[in-house]
């Protein structure tokens, strides 16, 4: 036999110079530089002027502190919103913004100022001010470098900050339309404070605990009572917070349930709700059998019962009665509808300085708050009783001060009314999210937005926000119910706080009559003033600058509280939206998107502020995420050390994996992410790499086109098909936010639909047909028209990746992210019909395997196979299904299995196929022939 000819030149292989190693984290910086450089962004803008708008509206973050993987996912999941809207070919803006002032930021200077043993009130305010802007600057300038680092593309040379003149202006300005609308009033009720960071807080900055606190039983010694019996026998009441019984001034009773008047084994006598007394007992040890008492069993002691109702006009004493004064005054039984038997004794003790319910009960039978606890959480100096020792800041959030051996349990054993302390009651309680210490219900005197006001126009604040609820789209649907049964039970809005960062209450006070100054020439002159100098224009020196000539500064007080940060950000609508300062924007906005926690944060505080002065949302739609959790579903904690920082997994991986992560999430539910989890990622991502790879070396030098559509074979139909099924799809999943649908359609198609199928089915096609084929230039007619489709698909979701493969493939040809949605043929193919040849390739594939395993067989190419004739689809010669399978031939028989042995037939020497035609082991079959005959005569 005469030596063979080597083939492997005549070959037509793929060729290019995109490479299989992606070397993200060294390329993308490159990439994002060349952005910068081209300007992007302002191209799209300029691209897409006169388009149908699409208006996202960013939150703010807060401007303190790295990206965090939750940052990461939350704005990669803003970026794929704006840039699928663009690529559908909207005009859709994306302009970033901070949230500067407030609570957060100026904790942290303290800290500074703590660390250097500086007391933060011995520094002039605006020299405090401006250390607060420089460190909320510097953190927005950290930020808006690790998002550009993350491919998000927005306006970064122009962002919205709530510390801008402008912005505090406009902040200032909605407040103004508040107080001439009447819209606020100055009220004292108990609010949310933090004792350590001296300030009232919104629900959105509370976050709730397990504890384990002192929970005691005191007897009130009852003094005067309709019931005859019931005098000098002990109302006990039960608590977990014993700061509070210095502030006692009533009790509480359920006017439904029944009491249990009875003589404990000290001779006294006591009132319980009957339910509760084994409890009680057990607690207490107020009876010799107290072991055998259990729930819901006779107690086996002897009790008169009276109905809740029947102690109207009940009056006890204060355990400290003896210090006179206050606590000398009588302590009224009140009928309270929160009062249940769910734990404690069934009777509250009431201090409306100090709870909601105590409040309102006590307000509405005259009993007022004393304002006996300060800012700093200790009794005023001038308290009768644990006032003026320095030595316990913050008593009343002091685990000590409130122990069983502390000095109010001490002074109630003294006095002989503590029936029981025990620090073991597990519990819930509210923490300051900042500072992570307690908070308590404070009573001072805030500024309120009213919720059940009756406002110009119609209707209260609660019911348009109501109302506006229901016209809002929410994805997912459950942010409905969420928003909803919050602003149904909500309190009036409390606006004001009482730090020195942030917007101030730029309020007139009549002295003397507390109104405050309605004058839309003097609020005029406010914000003309705040626009110019910012936040610190509100002083004292300009109180008559801006009061004017129509009103004396001898008569009013400028008011010194801050507002609400939340305040600050609920405005955000009125000053990105409306001001003209991005002309691309408009109100309202398509869409809001942030994390669940929103719906009781800037939701709805836009939703609030917007509806009081507007009438309706300043959004469409509503989409929100939930939050990122570690491997194992476990809450991320840098105590536990299982955070995950974007910034390394950028370093390690590169930003497309991280955003190809996100949007592969569920993101919709708490989520996850881990080493291994991001492993798997990248491999998902090496998958597409190949895929893009493949369609740029099998498209080398390609300027054909598809010819005659009757030449088209029917696979390449197909698939086609299959491309505008994809196509219709994705449209519905961004329509949808459905993200992680899109990525797992997208990354399907390219995996199962062209890699595993049709790719590999057309390699011999395109590696050995000639130059002339027409099945070959039809296969890479259809190849082009795939990667111009998923090159589009792809670049929302992998930035970096789609950028290099275009600019691969067209290197004068732009940017990918300038490209509108593809136009994709609208080809129709016998889905159940390729569907049944799928599924028996399948078979064949798993018939071939163990003959492959067992090195009977190298490959299919090898393989004789025998399909059942009735599992074959009609309109495909045995000729057809040898091509699909990949195998040597294919015959069909009656049975009912796959059956597979070796072919007897040579293989071809330049395609490797085992065809008849091939006289022996390495000559050519016909068409290998044919090929290299028209080669060698070019040649």
């Amino acid at each position: 036999m005469s030596e063979q000819r080597d083939y492997r030149d005549t070959v037509f292989l793929p060729k290019t110079d995109f490479p299989m190693k992606a070397g993200l984290p060294q390329k993308e910086p490159g990439i994002q530089s060349r952005w910068e450089d081209k300007q992007l962004y302002t191209q799209l803008r300029e691209a897409r002027i006169g388009r149908e708008k699409f208006i996202f509206h960013d939150g703010p973050p807060y401007a303190n502190g790295d990206m965090h993987i939750g940052h990461a996912l939350n704005h990669v999941l803003k970026d794929m919103v704006c840039r699928t809207q663009n690529l559908l070919g909207k005009d859709a803006p994306y302009v970033p913004g901070w949230d500067c002032h407030g609570l957060p930021i100026e904790w942290k200077v303290e800290e500074q100022y703590r660390k250097k043993k500086l007391d933060k009130k011995a520094v002039p305010p605006a020299e405090f001010r401006a250390e607060c802007r420089a460190y909320a600057q510097h953190w927005v300038d950290v930020q808006r470098e690790q998002l550009k680092r993350l491919g998000v593309m927005a306006d970064w040379d122009n962002p919205y900050l709530t510390m801008q003149f402008d912005s505090e202006a406009t902040i200032v300005a909605e407040l103004m339309k508040f107080a001439e609308a009447g819209n606020l009033y100055r009220g004292s009720k108990p609010v949310m404070w933090s004792p350590v960071e001296e300030t009232a807080l919104a629900e959105a900055e509370v976050e709730y605990e397990d504890i384990v606190s002192t929970q005691i039983d005191v007897a009130f010694e009852i003094t005067e009572s309709p019931i005859p019996e019931l005098v000098g026998a002990h109302a006990v009441i039960w608590t977990t917070t014993p700061w509070t019984i210095p502030v006692n001034q009533a009790l509480a009773y359920g006017e439904a349930i029944e009491y249990a008047h009875f003589m404990g084994a000290d001779a006294k006598h006591y009132l319980v709700a009957i339910t509760l007394l084994p409890e009680f007992l057990a607690r207490s040890g107020l009876w010799p059998n107290v072991k055998e008492v259990r729930s819901g069993e006779d107690t086996g002691i002897d009790y008169t019962t009276y109905k809740g109702s029947d102690l109207a006009g009940t009056v006890a004493r204060h355990p400290m009665h003896k210090l006179g004064g206050f606590y000398a005054k009588p302590r009224p039984f009140l009928p309270g509808d929160f009062v249940t038997t769910d734990s404690g004794t069934g009777l509250v003790h009431m201090s409306p300085d100090h709870g909601e319910d105590d409040f309102l009960l006590c307000r509405e039978y005259g009993l007022e708050p004393q304002f006996a606890v300060m800012a700093d959480g200790r009794y005023r100096d001038d308290w009768p009783w644990l006032g003026g020792d320095d030595d316990r800041r913050r008593a009343v959030i002091n685990k000590t001060f409130n122990s069983p051996d502390g000095p109010i349990c001490s002074d109630l054993r003294e006095a002989g009314a503590l029936l029981s302390a025990s620090d073991d009651y597990e519990h819930s309680y509210p923490h300051s999210w900042r500072s992570k210490a307690k908070v308590i219900y404070r009573c001072t005197p805030q500024w309120f937005v009213p919720m059940d006001k009756e406002l110009s126009g119609g209707g209260t604040l609660r019911e348009r926000a109501t109302q506006a609820i229901a016209d809002t789209r929410f994805v997912p649907e459950k942010g409905r119910n969420r928003i909803g049964s919050m602003v149904e039970g909500r309190p009036d809005w409390v606006l004001s706080r009482q730090r020195a960062w942030g917007v101030p209450i730029t309020l007139f006070v009549k002295t003397g009559t507390g109104e405050y100054l309605q004058d839309p020439a003097v609020n005029a002159r406010v914000v003309e003033a705040v626009r110019e100098q910012g936040v610190d224009a509100w002083d004292e020196s300009r109180k008559a600058e801006f009061l004017g000539a129509d009103h004396n500064p001898d008569d009013y007080e400028m008011v010194t509280d801050i507002l609400d940060v939340w305040f600050d950000s609920g405005c955000t609508h009125a000053f990105v939206l409306e001001s003209g300062r991005w002309p691309e924007m408009q109100w309202p906005a398509d869409l809001y998107l942030e994390g669940s926690d929103q719906h009781r944060g800037w939701f709805q505080s836009s939703l609030l502020e917007s509806c009081a002065t507007r009438g309706r949302a300043p959004y469409n739609q509503i989409l929100t995420h939930g939050f990122t959790m570690d491997a194992k579903g476990k809450k991320m904690s840098k105590s536990l050390g299982n955070t995950i920082d974007p910034l390394k997994v950028m370093e390690q991986y590169g930003a497309d994996i991280i955003r190809l992560w996100a949007l592969s999430v569920d993101y919709t539910e708490d989520h996850r992410i881990g080493d291994e989890i991001l492993k798997g990622v990248a491999d998902q991502y090496r998958k597409l790499r190949n895929t893009f790879r493949y369609l740029l070396g099998a498209l080398d030098g390609f300027v054909g086109d598809m010819g005659d559509a009757g030449e088209v074979p029917e696979l390449e139909l197909y698939v086609l098909a299959l491309l505008a099924d994809l196509d219709g799809k994705l449209r519905k999943a961004v329509d949808e936010y459905d993200f992680n649908a899109y990525t797992r359609l997208l990354v399907d198609f390219c995996n199962e639909d062209l890699s595993a199928f049709f790719f590999d089915i057309r390699k011999d096609v395109l590696y050995c047909d000639g130059p002339d084929s027409t099945k070959r230039n039809a296969y890479r007619t259809v190849l082009d028209l795939l990667f111009h489709a998923l090159v589009r698909y792809a670049a929302p979701v992998l930035v970096f990746t789609a950028e290099e493969v275009w600019s691969t493939r067209y290197p004068d040809g732009g940017s990918v992210h300038l490209l509108e949605w593809p136009q994709v043929p609208g080809v129709t193919a016998d889905g159940a019909k390729w569907a049944k040849l799928r599924d028996l390739r399948e078979d064949v594939m798993e018939a071939i395997e163990p003959l492959r395993r067992e090195k009977v067989i190298r490959s299919g190419l090898e393989a004789d196979v025998t399909v059942p004739a009735d599992a074959v689809p009609e309109g495909f010669t045995d000729e057809d299904l040898a091509e699909l399978f990949i195998t040597a031939s294919v015959t069909r028989g009656q049975g009912d299995a796959v059956t597979v042995s070796r072919t007897d037939e040579n293989k071809c020497g330049r395609c490797w196929r085992l065809l008849p035609s091939v006289a022996e082991d390495g000559a050519l079959c016909d068409r290998c022939e044919d090929v290299v005959a028209r080669q060698d005569a070019a040649a």
